[in-house]
């Protein structure tokens, strides 16, 4: 017998031996209708069996071979301004039963998965293994259809058959047959895929089994208590298998019914002493486990997995479930988790999609990942600059060169950043992949250009560098870095036809192997970089320019060098200050949002590649959160990245202050 509630917990419909479909009210399980199915005369029920879950078709074998499909639905009206369902029956693939077993023997065990186009009906006589496929097309001048059935002849078994699934995308037939064994069959070839164990205990045999929403994942259990999830995936070899993914434990008695939910991989089941158990597989949770009867019963999931019918001794038990959010546990969000349609466990965020039976991937990790590896690439660019700025601002330059240079690098401090985001994805992404080797050859030489015009300048007479002002030297540089800027996005062309055969992008990818998209960490190091270059600057440069000019004097007083100075007077005094900006520039690179929103291409991988690029924990809440359901898991997984950086931001710059406080007090002496 078969147990199905409708939408609204209101009504719920069983299949009898006799070939009625029997409707009840839920509340006090009184006879709502009855429908006497089209089963021939002299034939009784065998083996009832229902589609993939979420889908209304049940599936009826019969005494003389033969299968009947139909469809059970609840349609609502309103006569009177009072709401009624009306239970109907329909059989959209006709009343006449389709032949399966062709000596006409009971149907011992039948599953079904009725696609779009096709319907796959199998089912089982002993150890012989029928498999029918019915085509069905519509005429459309007249809207009538056709249905044309043939048969799918598979290799035989030997041992009894205990249970059939067949996969939603038709391609495996799983069959669970002897103690504890599966058959796996391949319906496109024709051929046994392979022969698998699904229990390592000689003691052991499977008691229960089900599909997993979608199809893809069956749910086994024993009867030691266990429960186990296996799917196909490929192995090692690059061949499909079915491989055995996780446990799960009623603690003992062995397992007589598994009910999947039908909107999301949660299940739950039932063991011979009469305990309920609800987990969820892909967060690999044990939610509850909850004594509901004296024995084995029967029951039944709403489709909203909010009420749970059972039935014993012909009593019906309706059991509220509550249970909101099951797909958040600590492996789902930070552990490597194996989804399905994978082969091997992976960190995935992959929040929604298009397909009903999706299982959400919410783990962080990539998101963490990505947050850091934009930090990381942008405080590669920023810090040098801005912390050799600041120093030498404060330290060299001439005040009147100071009092011009200090409030421009400042005033880029007020640049919005969707303008650098904007102008990173839209112009420096393209430019950046059509000048790759001008833009390295730029970063190597510009600091080569730098020191070969500074040791120039030191052999030069000493009457020409006196006629520039102390202080201002650091203007030469300007033409220097332009002519520098100039050569090498001008030789970039040249550069490429010499060394990377014209095209350095496919170089990239088809020599080294490395997966180049235009939006990458690259980019983000040079926009996010120049954003964090001011905050760095300006409280480095503060801080370097307060350390007490009688320090410096003092020191040169001493006898050393302005560079010795420098390096052990200066520097260690202003430290507290220098590291407090790394610190702040590295808090505003962690959180910022519109620059990796628009040049990254948001894709949530865990890669450290330069040319690769990244989605981050702030850009994933501004791009995720207008879609996401109010108070789902999803928003809730959401409100919890943000909170994940606030945390970081909050204990990295706790840390900061700790440590300079410690300079502050270790240096306080000079």
């Amino acid at each position: 017998m078969v147990f199905a509630i409708e939408e609204q917990n209101e009504v719920g419909m069983r299949v009898s031996d006799n070939g009625q479909a029997i409707f009840f009210l839920i509340k006090d399980g009184s006879e709502l209708s009855r429908v006497s199915l089209p089963v021939p005369a002299g034939a009784h029920v065998t083996s009832v069996a229902k589609d993939q879950p979420g889908k209304p078709v049940i599936a009826v074998g019969l005494s003389n071979g033969q299968v009947l499909v139909f469809k059970h639905a609840y349609p609502i009206s309103y006569p009177d301004n009072k709401k009624t369902i009306t239970p109907a029956i329909t059989y959209p693939y006709g009343e006449t039963p389709l032949g399966l077993d062709q000596e006409g023997r009971a149907v011992e065990h039948v599953s079904l998965n009725a696609g779009d186009s096709t319907l796959i009906v199998a089912g089982s006589t002993g150890t012989q293994l029928h498999v029918v496929s019915v085509s069905q097309t519509e005429n459309l001048m007249t809207g009538e259809t056709t249905n044309v059935q043939s048969r799918i002849e598979l290799p035989q078994l030997s041992a009894t058959v205990k249970a059939i699934y067949v996969d939603p995308r038709q391609q495996w037939l799983y069959v669970i047959n002897g103690r504890a064994q599966a058959d796996v069959f391949d319906l496109r070839d024709r051929s046994l895929n392979g022969r698998y164990k699904l229990l390592e205990d000689a003691n052991a045999e499977i008691t229960a089994s089900i599909q997993l929403v979608g199809g893809i994942s069956l749910m086994i259990g024993n009867s030691k208590g266990g429960i186990a999830q296996w799917f196909m995936a490929r192995d090692v070899d690059g061949e499909m298998r079915l491989q055995h993914i996780r446990d799960f434990s009623m603690n003992g008695a062995p397992i007589s019914q598994i009910v999947p939910e039908q909107r999301r991989k949660g299940f739950i089941a039932m063991d011979s002493a009469g305990k309920l158990g609800v987990f969820h597989s892909t967060a690999h949770r044990t939610l509850l486990i909850d004594q509901v009867a004296d024995g084995p019963a029967l029951m039944a999931m709403s489709p909203r997995a909010n009420l749970v019918l059972v039935e014993q001794h012909g009593k019906l038990q309706p059991l509220s479930l509550s249970n909101p959010h099951p797909e958040v546990s600590w492996s789902a969000l930070w552990d490597k988790v194996w989804y399905e349609n994978y082969d091997k466990p992976q960190y995935i965020w992959q929040s929604t999609a298009a397909n009903t039976d999706f299982e959400p991937k919410l783990s962080l990790a990539p998101l963490t990942y990505g947050t850091l590896k934009a930090a990381i690439y942008a405080m590669l660019l920023a810090a040098p600059l801005a912390v050799a700025a600041a120093i030498y601002t404060a330290y060299f330059m001439a005040p009147g060169m100071r009092r011009k240079v200090k409030p421009v690098i400042e005033l880029m401090e007020a640049m919005p950043t969707v303008i650098l985001g904007f102008f990173a994805g839209l112009f420096l992404a393209p430019y950046l992949e059509g000048h790759l080797p001008g833009i390295f050859s730029l970063l190597l030489f510009t600091p080569v250009g730098i020191l070969l015009a500074g040791f120039a300048w030191s052999r030069l007479p000493q009457s020409l560098r006196l006629r520039v002002p102390e202080g201002w030297e650091s203007a030469i540089l300007i033409p220097v870095i332009l002519l520098v800027g100039w050569v090498s996005l001008g030789m970039s062309s040249h550069l490429e036809n010499w060394f990377f055969g014209g095209d350095m992008r496919s170089w990239i990818t088809n020599d080294l192997g490395i997966t180049y998209d235009q939006r990458n960490a690259l980019v983000v190091g040079l926009a996010m970089g120049f954003a964090v270059i001011p905050n760095i600057y300006s409280i480095a440069e503060d801080a370097v320019f307060s350390v007490p000019r009688s320090l410096t004097l003092g020191s040169l007083a001493l006898g050393a060098t302005p560079w010795q100075t420098l390096t052990r007077v200066v520097i260690l005094t202003a430290s507290p200050g220098i590291f407090s900006a790394l610190m702040i520039g590295m808090g505003r690179a962690v959180g910022e949002t519109m620059i990796v929103l628009m040049a990254t291409g948001n894709t949530p991988i865990m890669d450290m590649n330069l040319f690769e690029g990244m989605r981050t924990l702030a850009a994933n809440v501004a791009v995720e959160m207008p879609e996401s359901e109010v108070g789902g898991s999803h928003y809730r997984v959401l409100f919890l990245a943000a909170l994940v950086l606030l945390m970081f931001t909050f204990v990295m710059n706790t840390l900061a202050e700790l440590i300079r406080q410690r300079l502050r007090k270790k240096y306080s002496s000079l």
